[in-house]
């Protein structure tokens, strides 16, 4: 197994691809590729980009290019009517009167997965992921819940998955070693990117595929393993045996903020030795104490912290300051919102809508004040039908003043939108567009980049109090915060030092 090092910005992802278009044109066919991610985001990107370059069919040609889950669901026994539904969850917790919700919502998208919210199912299947007793796993926790109560969620859960044979997605991984031997398949080339996250069980797959492939690559940064929580074995990654190659050139790190990242990366004492360049542009890194003054207007912005607590009083913030923004995989105003003001004043300028925009426009106004009774959902317009505003008043029971700005003609619209849109439009934001700006925790930015990153150095209690015994994943987690920057990084330094990281 041939291991790539790839640096933040080096293009490791960009670097297996190429890999992947060079096979193809030597001749080696689509089918004999497996092309395995952590993501549906970056599976889809491997499969669409080799289709359109090489005129084949995304679906029917390129089958291994799937996420680890995906692909133990198409070479197993496995049917996808017996995964473990949120209703199958539900059931089983008035069987047995332990509340639990179900964290496989139709994904196979490891981040996904890793994050459900159920400690219960989370701590049962960390344990299976890292192929420790349960027990031990228990007991590295801080679960509010009994042994005993676990131990029979656990037998539980097993039982019932047995009685319907049903399955979840641990259990797919784990059928996928279990029936590993009966595997006719061979590859020419498999590649595996992020490999730096991989747990135990998933390192068991990657050893099978190793052995069912001529050649095998696996991509990572073992500085970038952020994943320990979720069962991520880095050491795994660090201690394989066979080659490697550092891409050694960072295309997107400027040389001010790689002095910053190098300084962090110095303190991690698990980590495969490595050095790249950073580009020419000098970049610049600037000591804050607060965000209050920061001028966001141009570029794109990641504003991170550790403690994603802390993000909520900043997504206030930008509101008040008239700027769009994502937070937690949302925009900052809703689309059904921007779709039914833009609709609206489309309307007013003589242009058409869509059947679904005018129904959003009247989820906004009040019945008979503006929509006269029986019109309320438009009952005789279909989602893609197209209509203007004379339509709508002739046929569809619209009431309203033609010349109404829309924060009046959609009296429904809640205060705090109606307030916020008028903030967005006094600073020329194009509020259906997409956010230059994304307010997120360092986790859920790894894979991203912007222009200029934020960055609080702000410790939760919790991780704080983990990082006296495991360092290495604070460092490693700052360090991905600082990383993703491009220019400018703005480092966030509170008045009160004693719990928060030093850069």
């Amino acid at each position: 197994m041939f291991r790539i090092f790839g640096p933040p910005g080096t293009g490791k992802t960009t670097t297996l691809l190429n890999m992947v278009d060079k096979a193809l044109e030597s001749g080696v066919q689509p089918q004999e590729i497996a092309f395995l991610a952590f993501t549906k985001k970056a599976a889809t990107e491997a499969k669409e980009r080799a289709a359109e370059r090489f005129g084949l069919d995304a679906k029917n040609d390129l089958v291994y290019f799937r996420t680890l889950h995906s692909l133990a669901l198409s070479m197993t026994d496995i049917s996808s009517d017996q995964i473990m539904q949120p209703e199958h969850y539900k059931e089983l917790s008035h069987a047995i009167g332990v509340e639990l919700f179900g964290s496989t919502h139709g994904s196979d998208d490891f981040m996904d997965l890793a994050k459900t919210n159920d400690p219960l199912l989370g701590l049962i299947n960390l344990a299976r992921l890292r192929k420790i007793p349960l027990r031990d796993q228990y007991n590295e926790s801080e679960l509010s819940y009994d042994w005993n109560t676990v131990n029979y969620v656990d037998k539980s859960l097993t039982k019932y998955k047995t009685m319907y044979s049903l399955v979840d997605f641990t259990d797919m991984l784990e059928l996928f070693v279990d029936q590993a031997p009966t595997f006719k398949n061979r590859f020419k080339l498999t590649f595996l990117d992020e490999a730096q996250d991989l747990s135990p069980l998933q390192w068991d797959i990657a050893h099978i595929l190793d052995a069912m492939s001529d050649k095998m690559y696996c991509a990572g940064d073992d500085d970038q393993a952020i994943y320990r929580w979720a069962g991520a074995d880095v050491d795994h990654f660090i201690n394989l045996d066979g080659g490697s190659e550092i891409l050694a050139q960072s295309y997107r790190v400027p040389s001010s903020v790689h002095a910053v990242a190098e300084n962090i990366s110095n303190r991690i004492t698990r980590r495969f030795p490595k050095r790249y360049d950073p580009k020419s542009d000098c970049g610049k890194v600037i000591r804050i104490a607060t965000i209050d003054g920061i001028d966001m207007a141009d570029g794109s912005w990641l504003i991170l912290s550790q403690a994603g607590y802390q993000l909520s009083p900043v997504a206030t913030d930008l509101k008040s300051n008239g700027y769009l923004f994502n937070y937690r995989g949302h925009r900052s105003i809703s689309e059904k919102v921007a779709d039914a003001v833009n609709g609206w004043e489309a309307l007013r300028k003589g242009r058409e809508v869509s059947g679904k925009t005018a129904r959003n426009i009247y989820s906004f106004m009040s019945a008979k004040e503006r929509v006269a009774r029986g019109f309320k959902k438009l009952p005789a317009l279909a989602d893609e039908d197209m209509v203007n505003l004379d339509t709508l008043i002739a046929d569809h029971g619209l009431t309203v003043d033609k010349d109404m700005i829309w924060h009046v003609a959609m009296d429904k619209l809640p205060e705090q939108d109606r307030a916020y849109i008028i903030a967005l439009l006094r600073r020329g934001e194009k509020f259906n567009g997409e956010p230059r700006i994304t307010v997120s925790t360092i986790h859920g930015s790894k894979g991203g980049e912007a222009d200029n990153v934020v960055l609080f150095t702000d410790l939760s209690p919790a991780a704080e109090k983990a990082s006296r015994n495991n360092p290495d994943d604070l460092h490693r987690v700052f360090y991905v915060g600082v990383t993703r920057t491009r220019e400018n990084l703005f480092i966030v330094e509170p008045e009160d030092t004693s719990r928060s990281y030093e850069l």
